[in-house]
């Protein structure tokens, strides 16, 4: 069964940095399939913020561009998003998504068929 448990987040002041984990398990792995990151603000939708192919090709939302980094590690089966120069706007719950093995990137949520419950991340003015 493919579990998806992600870490780190917390509350910041505007500026900070924050680095997300989400260890995956041994049924899926990280390096056949495209993985990505959302987060859903309060009261609004699930938004793709970065997302990784089985290639490490990366696509990133432009409000995050620049400042945050998606990446994989193949050896630990894990995924990171390394969040820089934080701002209030992006205070969220910050989810981890798989695909099924299928290839690509996108930040249609349909595209994933395994999440994660989440991490909050909540920056301060």
């Amino acid at each position: 069964q493919v579990h998806l448990v992600e870490s780190g987040g917390g509350s910041v002041q505007e500026g900070g940095s924050l680095r997300l984990k989400c260890e995956v398990s041994k049924a899926y792995s990280v390096h056949v399939g495209s993985m990505g990151w959302f987060r859903q603000p309060p009261g609004k939708e699930r938004e793709g913020v970065a997302a990784i192919d089985f290639d490490r090709s990366t696509t990133y939302a432009d409000s995050v561009k620049g400042r945050f980094t998606i990446s994989k590690d193949t050896d630990k089966n894990t995924l990171t998003l390394e969040m820089n120069s934080l701002k209030p706007e992006d205070t969220a719950m910050y989810y981890c998504a798989a695909s099924h093995g299928v290839r690509g990137t996108s930040f249609s949520p349909d595209f994933y068929s395994f999440w994660g419950q989440g991490t909050q991340v909540s920056v301060s003015s």
